[in-house]
């Protein structure tokens, strides 16, 4: 984490948190982490959208975007940090207004660029943690190496259709017990033959599903940073929209 310490909280940011500080588990000494946080998000789509807003509401200090792409009409239905008026706009300065307009004590730095096995490590390790909202399995394997090389939790989360999952990796650290916590590859070992899984232009997607899980993604960083709670290491949590239903799948490194 990064350790050095901001200004005391202001009047005005003692109201807008009041919420959050009367909270014993959180109060002003939690709020004061979250304002020193630096977070990375990657990708400022379906899922990056709920993370990034409500972590700047949260009062997160400092919200890195990594993102390449313009705002297109389609994205609307789902990517709920741009509007109508954004369309052609780069993702990155629409999510930036965006973000502004609902706390503007946030610090947003813009990353335009696609991560990859090169330059990801760099960049990861000047953030405290990394919520992954990417859409393909080379980003993800890229940013979980990354985090993992670098000794920063990573808050992972897919979806498709109507269906969503979320967990927390920390392969860095041990558990309870003296044991490894797992990684991304010991979950996922290698990534699904090409065109084996849609992408959400070809099966299609409920945008109200990547505001549950992204939703859900900006709990556990606020968990990480506070450290509150107990994050989702070791478990995958899976929500099925249709049934309404949620289930928690265990696992750990390979013996």
């Amino acid at each position: 984490m990064n350790v050095s310490s901001p200004p005391p909280l202001n009047d005005e940011e003692l109201e807008r948190y009041a919420r959050h500080i009367v909270l014993p588990e959180i109060g002003g000494a939690g709020q004061q982490k979250l304002k020193r946080a630096r977070v990375l998000v990657i990708g400022a789509g379906g899922l990056g959208a709920p993370v990034l807003q409500y972590l700047a509401a949260a009062g997160v200090g400092t919200l890195g975007i990594v993102d390449d792409d313009t705002v297109s009409l389609s994205n609307l239905q789902r990517q709920v940090i741009h509007d109508t008026g954004a369309i052609g706009m780069s993702k990155l300065e629409s999510a930036k207004a965006s973000l502004h307009r609902i706390n503007p004590n946030v610090s947003v730095e813009l990353q335009n660029l696609r991560l990859s096995e090169g330059n990801a490590p760099d960049l990861i390790a000047s953030y405290d943690m990394v919520a992954d909202g990417s859409d393909n399995f080379e980003t993800r394997y890229a940013v979980a190496d990354a985090c993992a090389a670098t000794g920063r939790p990573l808050v992972h989360a897919a979806v498709g259709r109507f269906d969503g999952s979320i967990t927390v990796l920390k392969p860095f650290e041990t558990n309870a017990k003296g044991v490894q916590n797992p990684s991304y590859r010991d979950l996922f070992p290698e990534a699904p033959p090409a065109g084996l899984v849609p992408s959400c232009a070809e099966a299609g997607i409920v945008g109200a599903l990547t505001g549950v899980i992204g939703t859900l993604q900006a709990m556990e960083v606020i968990k990480l940073i506070t450290g509150i709670g107990e994050p989702l290491v070791g478990r995958l949590l899976l929500y099925d929209a249709l049934a309404a239903r949620f289930d928690t799948m265990r696992y750990k490194r390979p013996a």
